[in-house]
């Protein structure tokens, strides 16, 4: 038998010890060699064992309001809301059997805090879905095990964000306790607490079944109406082209059939890229091998709560009288080439991948090192840049909505965020903000230099440069300060019905003399804020700087917070879809730059160097002209008291190198300016 603690030494060597016949499992390999000790931890899954089935579960409808695809568990909980909101022609489509995919060899972890207060309230409804509301509306037992969950602080910043979480916790009702080494060691007598600062003990954890949860979704829809269907490929997404342009979804087709619809839900997992494809979507994840390795029993494991060591990147499950061990790597393994017939299927452990777990974990459970190892789970999961699920309507194609790129966190999100997509597709937006989860934020980025420079500086306290902040700031208050803001979103809206749009989109009149600055908002449709932006009305005619349009109508320019671009770019695409505007968004974000210069200096500074007087009379508020920078035809926008923009067409940051800082950091005080 092998042992936990002697995986490590023995990577390099040619063989492996065969594990105990108990462990042994008919899970079919997806490598040329077979290896009999991979299997999941749990007593039922929903392979079938005599094979796939010939055809799909139930016939197939001719249409249907929404088509989900994927039967795991964002699928199964995306259609369990939509049927618990009133939908009822809904259809789940599943290529195997529900859970095929990554789902059914999920660790099934739930952690009830996270730092986002959105995520909290998406994962106490998965909680409540998972441990109360499917058991009274099916009578069935999902698998929820309530044992508690362990956050390990081995350092002092860690303990410290711990007790934020905590304080998170205390506002949405969520029991928590920070507890010293002494007391962790009295609630997990088998862990060492020699190197610990505390923990984080959460006693409403726990731990969900993939197989009892996603069978008894399934139920509660059909009950309600939906129809899920299993053994029914995705072959291909219709989608058309309507009378004003604009792509929407047609169709969905499978071997055995062709389904209308206006809607597909994209839960399909790592395979989401390949059904993004399908109709035309850009689906920005990536699919990797996630392992955790189950071991034999463990005399006084039992009822422990789970633990996650963060700055050990491993965890802990409890299984039983048993533990699943697992991590995250820096160094993952990728799974280039994603096949479509891999179903309840695992990969062959990698070793020389894996061990840098193994030492965490013995580390924390010292009895691990002489316990045997019984089965090893290897299986796909998607990932994304930013560990953030994609989620909502994808800007390609309208009514193809995703519910993917989970992170390894789709159980325990599912519910939450199932709710949000049924909620999504309804009513046109998610009841919560999720923004941090909407497909239309995501931007491809090329430069990561701004990311490089704060990585040594991550800190859970005050960073190194505060104090360089600090001086920043009151430099700007009481002085002047240049900012570099060429990351903003740069937008020109024309066209016959720029004004109308105008009208529609920015809650103030945009329809001032040309020459005028709007600060303004764009609200939704329940009268949310979207954006706060500026609008400039520019003069019609012939465009008087290079990358401004010519036009004899309407014209005006929008800068955008540079976080929020992508996102609002869509939000005003949408609305000219929806209200049928004809007019033009031109993106000319990466080609231009911008320079906001502020404080009570900032007239003096650019007196200096533009050839305009800038005295109230001659430059009122909320007005912008074209104006020389130090020999450069700029846009000058004087929006605040106080602050001025300059925008440089063209050429991105050109006109920055003519204004130097006004800031002495060496001498810590304000300087004049250099042309």
């Amino acid at each position: 038998m092998a042992f936990l603690g002697s995986a490590v030494r023995r990577v390099v060597s040619a063989g492996w010890s065969p594990l105990s016949p108990f462990c042994r499992t008919s899970a079919r390999s997806y490598s040329s060699e077979l290896t009999k000790e991979k299997s999941v931890p749990y007593d039922k899954t929903l392979k079938q064992e005599d094979g796939a089935s010939s055809g799909p579960t139930k016939p197939l409808p001719r249409s249907a309001d929404v088509v989900v695809i994927g039967g795991g568990s964002l699928g199964c909980q995306t259609i369990y809301h939509l049927a618990k909101m009133g939908m009822t022609n809904v259809v789940l489509l599943e290529r195997d059997r529900l859970t095929a995919g990554t789902t059914w060899h999920t660790a099934g972890l739930l952690w009830q805090l996270r730092p986002s207060d959105v995520e909290v309230e998406l994962l106490a409804h998965t909680r409540n879905v998972i441990s109360k509301d499917l058991e009274e509306e099916t009578g069935l037992h999902t698998g929820w095990i309530q044992n508690g969950g362990l956050f390990i602080a081995s350092n002092k910043q860690r303990l410290d964000e711990y007790k934020r979480l905590m304080s998170l916790g205390k506002v949405y009702g969520i029991e928590s306790h920070v507890l010293s080494p002494a007391e962790t060691k009295d609630l997990y007598p088998l862990m060492n607490v020699d190197d610990l600062y505390g923990t984080l003990y959460v006693p409403k954890d726990g731990t969900m079944d993939p197989a009892g949860t996603c069978t008894t979704l399934s139920r509660a829809a059909s009950t309600r109406g939906a129809t899920v269907i299993e053994n029914c490929p995705v072959t291909g997404i219709q989608v058309r082209t309507d009378d004003i342009g604009v792509k929407r979804v047609k169709a969905v087709e499978t071997p055995h059939g062709i389904i209308e619809t206006p809607c597909v839900v994209n839960c399909a997992g790592v395979w989401a890229t390949k059904l993004g494809d399908m109709a035309g979507v850009k689906v920005p994840l990536i699919a990797m091998h996630h392992a955790y390795v189950v071991t034999e029993r463990i005399e006084g494991i039992q009822n422990m709560p789970n633990v996650r060591d963060h700055d050990a990147s491993v965890y802990l499950r409890l299984q039983g009288d048993a533990l699943s061990v697992g991590g995250y790597e820096q160094n993952p393994i990728f799974w280039d080439e994603v096949s479509d017939k891999f179903a309840f299927s695992l990969f062959d452990l990698d070793w020389d991948v894996f061990t840098q777990h193994i030492e965490g974990a013995i580390n924390r459970v010292p009895s691990l090192e002489q316990t045997g190892i019984k089965s090893t789970v290897c299986g796909p999961e998607s990932f994304t840049a930013d560990h953030k699920p994609l989620m909502g309507e994808a800007p390609e194609v309208r009514g193809f909505f995703l519910g993917c790129g989970f992170n390894s966190a789709g159980m325990m999100l599912g519910g939450g965020c199932g709710r949000e997509l049924a909620h999504w597709i309804i009513h046109g937006r998610p009841e919560k903000d999720m923004y941090g989860y909407d497909i239309r934020y995501v931007r491809k980025n090329v430069n990561y230099k701004y990311n490089e420079l704060l990585g040594k500086e991550y800190t859970f306290d005050f960073p190194p440069h505060h104090d360089v902040i600090k001086s920043e700031c009151l430099s700007c208050r009481h002085g002047v300060a240049v900012f570099d803001m060429s990351y903003f979103g740069k937008f020109y809206l024309t066209g016959p019905d720029a004004k109308k749009a105008a009208d529609w989109l920015f809650t103030a009149d945009v329809n001032k003399k040309p020459g005028s600055t709007v600060y303004t908002c764009m609200l939704n449709k329940r009268g949310g804020v979207e954006a706060d932006l500026t609008v400039s009305r520019l003069e019609p005619g012939a465009a008087n700087l290079p990358l401004a349009p010519e036009s004899n109508g309407d014209v005006y320019y929008l800068a955008i917070g540079g976080a929020v671009a992508e996102h609002n770019w869509n939000h005003i695409r949408t609305v000219f879809q929806d209200q049928g505007f004809r007019c033009q968004l031109t993106d000319h974000s990466e080609n231009m730059g911008m320079i906001s210069i502020q404080g009570p200096k900032s007239r003096e500074v650019l007196q200096e160097v533009l050839d305009r007087d800038l005295s109230n009379e001659a430059f009122p508020f909320s007005t912008h002209k074209v104006v020389n920078a130090a020999g450069h035809q700029v846009s000058a926008d004087f929006i605040k008291s106080g602050e001025f923009t300059l925008e440089r067409m063209g050429v991105t940051y050109k006109a920055k190198a003519h204004l130097k800082s006004p800031f002495d950091h060496e001498n810590k005080r304000v300087k004049g300016i250099y042309v």
